[in-house]
């Protein structure tokens, strides 16, 4: 089974938090490409979540990011699409065929 190129038709980068400085030497987490990949973008349900401030409901939306097989990917990590930040919130892996890696993330939570 393969995954066909013509469904991965939106190119995102996926970014990992790293150790930087500041202009004044300071120390500060900064957000690093880890790659630029081809990735099918499916879905997008309503939730809502409770936000700390205010304690207003705030709508959480949700998308899939199919792209080919990858190994080194995790929660930590976040996917960047046309200026948005999406959280990676689970990691899904076709380990029996190594076809495709979902991506599920958040979009609304916060900045990734």
């Amino acid at each position: 089974m393969t995954l066909a190129a013509g469904k991965l038709n939106r190119r995102i980068t996926i970014q990992q938090r790293t150790a930087g400085q500041d202009a004044a030497g300071q120390p500060v987490l900064t957000w690093a490409d880890v790659a630029s990949v081809w990735a099918n973008v499916a879905g997008d349900t309503g939730l809502h979540t409770i936000r700390a401030s205010g304690d207003l409901p705030a709508p959480v939306k949700r998308y899939s990011f199919r792209i080919r097989y990858r190994d080194g990917l995790n929660e930590g990590m976040r996917v960047v699409l046309g200026g948005q930040n999406f959280d990676i919130k689970t990691v899904r892996m076709d380990f029996a065929g190594r076809v495709w890696t979902d991506l599920v993330c958040e979009l609304g939570a916060n900045d990734g």
